[in-house]
């Protein structure tokens, strides 16, 4: 199944894809460019914003270069070592980026709330300090599901209700009790997924407190300035994310159906 059967759509489904995905290459690329670029932008928050930058590159390029070359020879197999690969990545650059949208967060609840010792507390040292642990709390991640999905050893003809790898439907297919899959599957998603979520909302809870109590509108005015867009994008994350969730719960029903699968796993007989 492509996106659309209609032959005559698909090569603008292919454009549109091709163009989204060069306009967030370029753009992330612009943004580390300038960054490194420019002394003036050698600051924490621009420090975070960088790595923000490859992760997004990263967490894009996990699938649309794959939707993109599914469109063109009409075919949604991978293999079961690509499949593998892409629901590592993909699970690697998600984390990445919920853990350094919490240390932005963070990082602006210490720069309103805390201003006079802003440079002090976010230190090149404890900035650092901040994405190591992101990076390591994502590769454990990323090596606890594939873990779980390499007790099969492969998988033969198994099909897919989506357009990637998602990790919930793999893990599902490692046992015909699906139970401890689940309960392993919850239990990522709330050390991975809603920790990170109200450490943020707690910090901009705090900012905003913080930023109402300035007596000039001005003061205020500025100060709202310095994250009106990270929680911008903060809320773009995490409610794409909450809706790819919900739809990979509704699409894993509707296969059960007969709704016909995006990807199909091809992998050596065992």
């Amino acid at each position: 199944m492509d996106l659309s059967e209609d032959c005559n759509l698909q090569p603008f489904l292919c454009r549109i894809f091709l163009c989204m995905y060069l306009v967030t290459v370029l753009g992330n690329m612009l943004i580390i460019l300038a960054v490194t670029s420019d002394s003036h932008l050698h600051t924490h928050m621009c420090f975070f914003l960088c790595n923000l930058s490859l992760v997004d590159m990263g967490f894009t390029s996990t699938m649309v270069p794959k939707m993109i070359v599914d469109i063109l020879t009409h075919s949604t197999a991978i293999s079961y070592a690509g499949c593998l690969t892409q629901m590592s990545m993909f699970v690697l650059f998600g984390c990445m980026n919920d853990f350094l949208l919490t240390a932005m967060a963070y990082d602006r609840f210490v720069a309103i709330c805390h201003s006079l010792h802003c440079q002090v507390i976010m230190n090149p040292r404890h900035c650092g300090f901040l994405v190591s642990v992101s990076l390591w709390a994502s590769l454990l991640d990323a090596l606890l599901q594939n873990l779980m999905i390499l007790q099969v050893t492969c998988f033969t003809g198994v099909e897919i209700a989506n357009f990637f790898c998602d990790p919930s439907q793999i893990l599902n297919l490692t046992s015909s009790d699906t139970f401890s899959s689940d309960i392993f599957t919850y239990i990522v998603a709330i050390m991975y997924g809603f920790l990170p979520m109200p450490g943020s909302l707690f910090s901009y809870y705090k900012t905003v407190s913080s930023i109402l109590r300035i007596p000039s509108p001005g003061g205020r005015y500025k100060a709202f300035s310095t994250c009106g867009s990270h929680l911008t994008v903060a809320c773009l994350f995490y409610g794409t994310g909450i809706g790819v969730c919900l739809s990979s719960v509704f699409s894993g029903s509707a296969g059960k159906g007969g709704w016909p699968p995006w990807c199909i796993l091809w992998s050596p007989p065992c």
